[in-house]
């Protein structure tokens, strides 16, 4: 089997849903990855259920519309817009954070679960994840989460470790216990 086989069979169609996404994202202007299936592209993969989305801001709307009209439930949040397939496991995030609008400009292709799509440069990947990591509001399994990925990109690119918070280092280095 095929890993994106392997994906499709454990997700009940994450694969075939994720196709469906690029084909809509296609038609609506720059977008990129920027979560842990972008941190996949870098690094020895593990296993994930979400694809986090930037879009351009004001596309986002008829994104939505177009997710929902193909089967997607849409589900909207302070910070995030959410589509899922009923029966699928796979759970499409698209953020709203200004912030990340920058990566898009800097996006390269690469192949995620059998497509070729846009994906966030990873020094772009490890600021989103320490602006996540850093965020008390968010959920501590979700901050654990952002905190093994830049364990896993620190570990394939100590020069990235610069750009990383101390206490992350710190754990590379080996002074954590």
């Amino acid at each position: 089997m095929t890993p994106e086989e392997i994906y499709e069979s454990v997700t009940n169609g994450g694969a075939s849903d994720f196709a469906t996404v690029v084909e809509i994202l296609g038609h609506r202007g720059p977008w990129c990855l920027i979560g842990g299936l972008a941190v996949n592209c870098y690094v020895e993969p593990v296993y994930t259920v979400d694809a986090d989305i930037v879009v351009v801001a004001r596309e986002l709307e008829a994104i939505a519309d177009q997710l929902g009209a193909a089967g997607f439930r849409i589900e909207r949040f302070a910070h995030s817009l959410n589509a899922r397939k009923a029966a699928g496991k796979l759970n499409v995030q698209f953020t709203q954070d200004p912030r990340y609008q920058d990566f898009l400009d800097r996006a390269k292709p690469r192949e995620v679960l059998g497509r070729m799509v846009p994906v966030a440069d990873l020094k772009d990947i490890v600021q989103g994840k320490v602006w996540a990591w850093s965020d008390g509001q968010r959920r501590l399994i979700k901050r654990k989460k952002d905190e093994l990925d830049l364990i896993r990109i620190g570990e394939a690119y100590p020069e990235l470790r610069r750009d990383m918070p101390r206490e992350i280092v710190t754990q590379l280095e080996g002074g954590a216990k």
